[in-house]
């Protein structure tokens, strides 16, 4: 054999002595790509965040203008009403101011009025 062999056969020896290592336990660290970064859930935060303001100023804008309207045609019925009022009043002081009313009335009650005075009062209130 030549010297070659020899060192190949010698290496190969030494190689079939295993030196035995000591059990170290090894633990795979599963790194977990991220479906959503930091960034982007604060992104994703902030946003909610200002639409949900924003949808909460629109309901809250709707329901006081809703109650101001409200309050407008409240007003509008309560001045129809009153305008009806004041009619009825005006018809009625119309009707009570005659002329014939009133010497009627001072008739009954034991008085003598003067027409020409009546005439005054009615002129003055027309």
């Amino acid at each position: 054999m030549s010297s070659q062999h020899a060192r190949v056969f010698h290496s190969q020896e030494q190689v079939q002595h295993p030196v035995q290592q000591p059990n170290v336990v090894r633990k795979k660290v599963k790194v977990q790509k991220r479906w959503v970064t930091r960034g982007e859930k604060f992104m994703y935060i902030l946003f909610a965040a200002i639409t949900l303001s924003f949808s909460t100023y629109i309901v809250t804008y709707s329901s006081s203008l809703d109650q101001l309207n409200r309050n407008i045609d409240t007003l509008n019925t309560q001045i129809e009403e009153q305008s009806v009022h004041n009619a009825n009043l005006t018809y009625k002081v119309k009707e009570l101011s005659q002329p014939e009313r009133i010497i009627a009335n001072a008739k009954e009650h034991g008085l003598k009025v003067q027409n020409t005075q009546v005439k005054q009062a009615s002129e003055v209130t027309d």
